[in-house]
């Protein structure tokens, strides 16, 4: 049988199924999203047999997707393993320990964003800053009381920041190749959505701390209760943040991130093994299987650990997240076999028919770059597919390509992290202990970037002509 186009309809299918599977079973009923992807994925393949494509065919296709995504998943695991080792050195701990003693409630979600984003800008990933900072944030929070919910959505605004406006980050470095600009350029006229966007973060996280109730705080003596915990459960030393300064010094100089995320485990590891008396063995159990406050040393010799603590601190291992890694998987089973048989071009290609003015094509570019953030769940893919479709209507209206490739990262890098199914939405919640959808709301930068995309392309405020 020969291959052929799918029809409009026959592209939407797949889709539509998708999104009602997602929306309904795991939105209101609460059904494992693995189980929802992989009957998603069946009916995708349903439509591809009614085109002519084989087996093998869509297997080829759900090949593509895993091996492009392969080096994001590696680091995922390695971070899993990093946090651990970093629970056994007493890292973390010691982050966490001087923010409950630094930071005040009422300013902990703005602290969040500014210093995610400070540490994402630098080292140009989102991933780093998010897995580092971002869980000593997220310790802080429990240990004060206040919603993780909140904080993670501060967290993940924060590290995106960096991740968009970073020229050490891929994502930024991508899009001005797929317009057909320069990063800097790129890098300059992505400052007015991502400034705005930033602006209101720092609104709405200051008046979210503001308003926290004392009652929702801890009180003194329960923090002072951590505190002593901490301290009896580890040797806390400054020599303990070597492990963050050498994967943030290897992400500034350009090293590749994967052997730096280990040598980071290694010293950590090395350092428990010194400071907090722990055994090899021990040690590599944590890295692998996840951290568990019971394998402390001092536990075992009797120093009482809490709940809290235990909350904070039982994170981690590079089997922690195989889980995060069987979702991206399921994902992938759909996204691949979508993809291979054409329905992404179908659909896209209708949605360039409707363009009639500068507003419409921006909100077209802003529709099909979150269209292909959903289907795929990779911000690459995301960036380049709409940013080659979308190249020629931006000559036509005379528009400088620094326009598309802004829209690209303000729907693109934005939109990734608060899919629940694509790599970095899957890292993000199994990284900072919150489901995706609980964080969505507070992700502020991600869908402000968004809306001031639109606001920006209806209104011509700081649209580039050629």
């Amino acid at each position: 049988m020969d291959k052929r186009k799918p029809t409009f309809s026959e592209a939407l299918t797949p889709l539509t199924a998708m999104l009602l599977l997602l929306g309904i079973g795991y939105g209101k009923f609460g059904l494992p999203i693995q189980a929802l992807l992989i009957v998603a994925a069946f009916i995708a393949a349903l439509v591809a047999l009614r085109l002519g494509y084989t087996w093998d065919d869509m297997i080829g296709g759900i090949s593509e997707r895993i091996s492009s995504s392969l080096g994001s998943l590696f680091v995922m695991v390695c971070v899993g393993g990093m946090i651990a080792s970093w629970m056994v050195s007493g890292t973390i701990p010691l982050l966490i320990y001087y923010g409950i003693k630094i930071i005040d409630p009422h300013y902990l979600y703005v602290t969040a964003f500014f210093v995610t984003a400070i540490i994402s800008t630098f080292t140009g990933t989102s991933f780093g800053s998010a897995g580092t900072a971002g869980v000593a944030i997220m310790g802080v929070a429990i240990a004060l009381g206040l919603p993780i919910d909140i904080t993670a959505g501060a967290v993940l605004s924060g590290a995106v920041f960096g991740d968009k406006l970073s020229p050490l980050s891929d994502t930024t470095i991508l899009a001005p190749i797929a317009a057909g600009t320069t990063l800097y350029k790129h890098i300059r006229h992505m400052v007015y959505t991502t400034g705005a966007a930033s602006i209101c973060c720092i609104i709405v996280y200051t008046l979210l701390g503001m308003n926290i109730s004392v009652e929702t705080v801890a009180q003194p003596e329960q923090v002072a209760t951590m505190l002593g915990t901490l301290e009896s459960l580890y040797n806390l030393s400054p020599v303990l943040l070597i492990p963050p300064i050498l994967v943030f010094v290897g992400a500034y100089s350009k090293k590749p991130t994967i052997p730096m995320l280990l040598l980071s485990s290694v010293v950590a590891i090395v350092l428990g093994i010194c400071l907090q008396g722990f055994t090899l063995k021990v040690a590599l159990n944590a890295f692998v299987k996840g951290f568990n406050v019971s394998m402390l040393p001092t536990v075992a010799a009797g120093a009482q650990s809490t709940k809290v603590i235990n909350t904070l601190l039982n994170r981690g291992g590079l089997m922690g997240m195989m889980g995060t890694v069987l979702l991206v998987f399921c994902a992938f089973a759909f996204a691949g076999i979508f993809s291979k048989i054409g329905c992404i071009e179908v659909i896209l290609g209708k949605v360039k028919d409707s363009i009639t003015s500068v507003g419409n094509l921006v909100a077209a570019t802003v529709g099909s770059t979150l269209f292909m953030s959903i289907v795929t769940g990779s911000s690459y893919l995301a960036i380049l597919i709409p940013g080659e479709m979308f190249q020629p209507l931006f000559k036509k209206f005379h528009l400088a390509p620094e326009n598309l490739s802004r829209t690209l990262e303000d729907a693109g890098t934005c939109a990734v992290p608060i899919v629940p199914w694509s790599v970095a939405g899957t890292y993000m919640a199994a990284t900072l202990g919150v489901p995706t959808l609980s964080y969505l709301p507070w992700a502020v930068l991600c869908y402000g970037s968004m809306i001031f995309a639109l606001f920006f392309g209806y209104t011509g405020l700081f649209i580039k002509k050629e």
